[in-house]
């Protein structure tokens, strides 16, 4: 077996070489971004010695706390030994929780999947009609309200515009609920399965729990998501002006196929397979940017744990949040290459 995997030429081969050659690249990436998060954690100017006991405390508990955490290695092994406690699942211990910083991140993980979900839904369902349109109306006034639509969703910063949203839908049209993630009459009313409260009320036949949880995740997905919907509409638009010169697509139309299938599905269709890493793209981009989105509207995701852990000075969970962001990121890059290879034969 060992030989005929030597022979030049075999699938076989070049399978494991690739294989191996990507678990590489993930391996340095991963490696890479421990090693930012390590540098942040020492360059910022806060002492997680202070952090965990205090600033009122003797020197010699000061000294032994230091040497506990491992602050007193060289800088090198200080980072082996990080590395080593992230590869255990260990990523310390919150200082404002008191938990465990992987117990706390799974806990808030799902609300920010669940926000960033709804969010990319919203941006594939109205970006993706969006970018065609515009391709198709080039130059006229369909294209120019898309792409300064497109615009203001990229230049607009997130606070503030939630801020907007808020006053005048919540504060003076009274028309959507306030932050949070669901009324207090309905906390606890569902046991927690997969953390994600909509889809815990629908297994729990909780509905007026689940439209509850739905009401208040539509202001929130609507701010984030058009961001994704300025994104996806715009390498939508990209990627069919590009289809739309094409050879195949003049023949279509000299057939006497109608406009309606030449855009809708020999075009689109086509662009199928770069829009799923545009949209998986997008989607990790929500995961990690709902930072500011989640502090505006008190959703209890990894954001604002981040958030509330920075203005603690909880360096663990800080680190621990943004090295499971960056994970994430990584992991749906991952995917997206993958899948573009499955779906696309010349990618192989």
């Amino acid at each position: 077996m060992a030989a005929i995997l030597k022979r030049p030429g075999v699938p076989g081969r070049r399978h494991v070489v690739r294989g191996a050659s990507l678990l590489a690249s993930v391996a340095l990436t991963f490696l890479g971004l421990l090693l930012v998060t390590f540098l942040i954690g020492r360059v910022v100017p806060i002492d997680p010695v202070i952090a965990v006991v205090g600033d009122r405390v003797s020197a010699d508990t000061y000294a032994r706390v230091r040497q506990e955490l491992g602050l007193d290695l060289p800088l090198w092994q200080q980072f082996l030994r990080y590395v080593g406690d992230v590869l255990r699942g260990d990523f310390g211990t919150s200082v404002l929780t008191s938990r465990p910083v992987l117990e706390d991140v799974l806990r808030v993980f799902p609300a920010t999947l669940e926000l960033a979900t709804a969010a990319v839904v919203i941006g594939v369902v109205l970006g993706v009609p969006a970018g065609v349109m515009a391709a198709v109306k080039r130059g006229r006034w369909q294209d120019q309200l898309i792409r300064v639509v497109g615009l203001i969703g990229y230049s607009v910063p997130v606070f503030w515009l939630g801020l907007m949203v808020l006053l005048v839908f919540y504060a003076r049209l009274e028309i959507a609920p306030g932050p949070g993630r669901i009324d207090v009459f309905y906390e606890g009313v569902v046991d927690p399965v997969t953390g994600i409260i909509t889809v815990d009320a629908l297994l729990a036949g909780e509905t007026d729990v689940f439209w509850n949880a739905l009401y208040h995740l539509m202001l929130p997905a609507s701010v984030l998501g058009l961001f994704s919907v300025a994104y996806i509409a715009r390498m939508t638009r990209s990627f069919m002006l590009d289809q739309l010169r094409q050879e195949y697509i003049t023949t279509a139309r000299v057939k006497g196929l109608s406009e309606t299938r030449v855009v809708w599905r020999h075009a689109l269709g086509n662009i199928a397979i770069p829009l799923t890493t545009v949209v998986a793209l997008s989607y990790a981009g929500l995961l990690e940017g709902s930072v500011l989105t989640e502090t505006v509207f008190a959703w209890p995701g990894l954001g604002l744990y981040i958030t509330n852990s920075l203005l603690s000075a909880d360096m663990n969970a800080v680190l621990g949040g943004t090295l499971v962001v960056g994970a994430v990121f990584i992991g749906l890059n991952l995917l997206s290459d993958l899948l573009y290879r499955l779906l696309d034969p010349r990618a192989r």
